[in-house]
């Protein structure tokens, strides 16, 4: 696909406003879009249509959408994180009307015109985009178990072998037994986790259309001291299965003793592929 331009960081001349896309959809209710704010202050969110297709824009400051500006936006947290809810917002009221393909932060083009010719170049993938999310919500999965496996029965601080006397040697064939048995305490914990993270993904990518493993988050990046975070994943799921969805995540709460954490129904981000 024909990649974006950013307002101002490919020609001389910068034109007064520059069009930001959110999304494509082929059902849209104009009055979805009402006092969306967007990413301008003062400038309506609107329909764009391109052919059978339906962008979602907005006329932005050229001047405030160049390279450079979205490379500041990138480096203040609290501004990115303002554009992307603003972003997100945008693209969930127009998934209200219909299927949805969410466009990613910071799709700009040189004028309307431009924008038309270079999203109509892309409309077959859209259009197969839209089919394959059709009826369909995307829902987040996060599992997570103890950081750290139980520790045998008869722990204890372990006495420092001594070789003058039979108590000395039995006490550090304690001790090695001691140390063996917490491997092997960490061995079956890390088997355990691998064993139920499967069985999660198995069990929900069977009610799902399809299904996308994540990178695992750290314990610093989750803020979890006590569990380990071994499964994220994300599933397209018809808007018909939610309720048998949330059946089988109780369940798998109830069978595994695992965390669980559930979120959703979303946009279908994951799943619309590289449009």
């Amino acid at each position: 696909m024909t990649r974006p331009a950013t307002a101002g960081s490919s020609n001389g001349s910068r034109a007064e406003t520059a069009v930001y896309v959110f999304a494509v959809c082929r059902r849209l209710d104009p009055a979805a879009l009402t006092g969306l704010p967007g990413l301008a202050d003062g400038r309506q969110v609107r329909a764009l249509p391109f052919g059978s297709l339906t962008a979602v824009v907005q006329d932005v400051p050229a001047a405030e959408f160049t390279e450079e500006a979205w490379h500041r936006r990138l480096g203040d947290r609290q501004e990115l994180e303002r554009c992307a809810r603003a972003h997100h917002e945008v693209v969930t009221a127009a998934a209200s009307c219909g299927p949805t393909a969410p466009l990613a932060l910071a799709t700009l083009y040189h004028g309307e015109e431009r924008a038309k010719e270079v999203l109509g170049q892309d409309a077959d993938r859209f259009g197969a985009a839209l089919d394959r999310i059709e009826g369909q919500a995307e829902w987040g999965v996060k599992v997570y178990l103890s950081a750290t496996p139980t520790e045998p029965c008869g722990g204890g601080p372990a006495a420092s072998p001594r070789n003058e006397s039979g108590a000395g040697i039995g006490a550090g064939r304690a001790y090695l037994q001691r140390k063996r048995g917490l491997h092997q305490a960490r061995e079956q914990h890390h088997d355990r986790t691998l064993r139920i993270a499967e069985d999660v993904d198995a069990a929900l990518s069977g009610l799902a259309t399809a299904s996308r493993r994540l990178g695992l988050h750290s314990q610093e990046a989750t803020g979890e001291r006590h569990r380990l975070q071994i499964l994220n994943a994300t599933y397209l799921v018809a808007a018909t299965m939610d309720e048998e969805l949330r059946t089988a995540v109780e369940d798998l709460r109830r069978r595994t003793g695992a965390h669980i954490e559930m979120s959703g129904p979303w946009v279908p981000y994951s799943f619309v592929g590289e449009v």
